[in-house]
């Protein structure tokens, strides 16, 4: 309990909203720096074959399952201790990442770096997003979330490009070390010294929001039977957004093979697929702010439709204009789709159990890192095509679009 009433709002808060936005920019940096390397890394450290798909795959399933799980763990976590402390945890699990990438001997030295990756990524960007919605009104939802997505994936699309020059100008061990340690402890710093504690505006509102019917948070397992399968609305949001990393999957895992063997140009790769995260990122400024005017649902089926075009339209085209513009098209599709599916789920839960549901959201949504890459690498493996996992992404896609249109 606070002694001191909680301003709330964006403008009220706007200190900290900004150290916030600072520190996920911070971690989309962190994942950024894989984004376009891996690929590479893998056949020039280890000699894995570009069409080794399904051990290539693996990293990111690893990543989808224990960011999953720390979502899940992050938003449990952060109900009992507090939002800073996991935060600052994630930071901390992070430092052995770069070591690992220089040091490694084998494939399964950069999985355990993915491992803990995971452990960061689920922690640091629970715990900002969680955050900011716990310090700005409701009519701002979207907004909050936008501006959140909107750091994070400009970090992931800066912090991938960045990798690849910085790669050729260090080299692709020596890049990844130096790169991953800058990031790492400016963050950890900024936390420390800038960050304050949100969970008392949550539990300010939870006493005094007219939604709040309990006096007590549910248990994680009552949220977690509710979002999974009870009820029908948060379940088709649910799904969406687990079905949706399906795309990030491909863009992670088969943009960089598809497009290295393309042009075998490891620059041009990186600028076409971070066209998809910085028009992904800077949309999200206006895609969430529009939602909190027009509604979730319209702009969550719209931008599915728009990601499943994007997708389709890769593998046909044959030129950087048309793959820059197929990747514009599925960035903007997440902009819209991205930060308006985690808008919902807010909006359907109370603030007592807010930061459990946005965990378990979390949780499913990221398990699509998993499902999916596991799709797209067993596709391209048994059609022994690339565009095969493309066509199966689409399909999954279609048909979550028309459930959520109905559902949702």
């Amino acid at each position: 309990m606070t002694t001191n009433p909680k301003a709330f709002g964006l403008a009220n808060n706007s200190h900290q909203v900004a150290y916030w936005l600072i520190q996920v920019f911070f971690v989309g940096l962190m994942i950024g720096t894989t984004r376009v390397v891996i690929t590479p890394f893998a056949e020039q450290e280890f000699g894995l074959a570009k069409d080794s798909l399904l051990l290539l795959s693996t990293f990111v399933i690893a990543f989808g399952l224990v960011k999953g799980s720390m979502n899940f763990v992050a938003g449990h976590w952060a109900e009992r201790i507090g939002r800073k402390p996991v935060h600052l945890l994630g930071w901390i699990i992070a430092l052995p990442i770069p070591l690992l990438f220089y040091f490694a001997q084998s494939w399964s030295w950069v999985v355990m770096a993915t491992l803990l990756l995971g452990v960061n990524q689920g922690l640091t960007w629970s715990m900002s997003q969680t955050s900011k919605l716990d310090i700005t009104a409701s009519h701002e939802r979207g907004l909050t979330i936008g501006l959140n997505e909107f750091a994070g994936y400009t970090g992931v699309a800066l912090g991938g490009l960045a990798s690849a020059y910085i790669s050729q100008w260090l080299g692709l061990k020596t890049g990844l070390l130096v790169f991953g340690l800058a990031i790492i402890s400016t963050a950890l710093i900024l936390t420390w010294l800038s960050i304050v504690e949100t969970k008392p505006w949550a539990m300010q509102q939870a006493q005094t929001t007219s939604q709040q019917t309990m006096s007590e948070p549910l248990s994680s397992w009552h949220v977690f039977k509710r979002m999974s399968w009870q009820d029908s609305r948060l379940l088709a949001i649910t799904q969406a957004g687990c079905v949706e990393k399906f795309v990030d999957a491909l863009v992670w895992v088969i943009y960089p093979v598809y497009l290295y063997q393309k042009t075998g140009d490891l620059t041009l790769t990186g600028w076409v697929i971070s066209i998809y995260g910085l028009v992904w990122g800077v949309s999200q400024l206006i895609t969430g702010h529009w939602s909190d005017r027009f509604g979730r649902q319209r702009l969550n089926v719209l931008g599915m439709t728009m990601t499943t075009l994007g997708v389709i339209l890769m593998p046909l085209m044959t030129s950087s204009l048309g793959w820059s513009i197929s990747a514009a098209i599925t960035g903007f599709g997440m902009a819209l789709l991205y930060p308006n599916l985690s808008a919902a789920i807010v909006d359907l839960s109370q603030p007592a159990w807010r930061a459990t549901a946005i965990g378990i959201y979390r949780f499913w949504r990221d398990m699509g890192y998993a499902i999916g890459a596991l799709t797209l690498g067993l596709s391209a493996f048994v059609f022994q095509d690339l565009t095969a996992a493309f066509w199966a992404v689409a399909v999954s896609m279609g048909i979550s679009t028309v459930w959520l249109a109905i559902q949702g």
